[in-house]
């Protein structure tokens, strides 16, 4: 006598295994996607010091911006140009959490903190600043330093 199929025992143990194979898949994907969004928050950062220092040989000051939530639009400050703007808009998008964000500048000094997707060991934050910092912290900067 021939067989012509799979018991439903064969089906069930297959669509088990299958199952499972995708969440190992699924969970990998989501992981690799939240250091994509690090490295993105970092890369942006690293842009910010090298336009930061343009706007400065321009302007001869960064301008003066209080302690907060990092603008999403120009002020009187490197803030105003339109490629540290977008560099930051760029970080917060990939964070995910613009509310978090913390952006600083007085006259000579200034320092941004952007939390990250996905903490790195204690890290929660990425920090740059004026004096060519560029590091992970516990908490949001306090100050134009990280």
């Amino acid at each position: 006598m021939a067989r012509n199929g799979f018991t439903l025992i064969e089906l069930l143990v297959v669509i088990a295994i299958v199952g499972i194979l995708s969440s190992v898949v699924l969970t990998s994907l989501n992981d690799s996607r939240s250091k994509a969004a690090n490295s993105a928050i970092k890369s942006n950062l690293g842009n910010i010091r090298v336009y930061a220092e343009l706007y400065y040989d321009t302007n001869t000051s960064y301008g003066n911006y209080p302690l907060g939530v990092c603008p999403s639009s120009g002020s009187g400050s490197m803030f105003h140009d339109p490629t540290i703007l977008a560099a930051i808009n760029s970080a917060n998008n990939a964070s995910g959490n613009s509310n978090g964000s913390r952006c600083a500048i007085i006259d000579f000094a200034w320092a941004i903190s952007i939390p990250l997707k996905k903490s790195e060991g204690a890290f929660n934050h990425w920090c740059v600043d004026s004096k060519a910092s560029l590091k992970g912290k516990t908490d949001a900067i306090i100050s134009t330093s990280c």
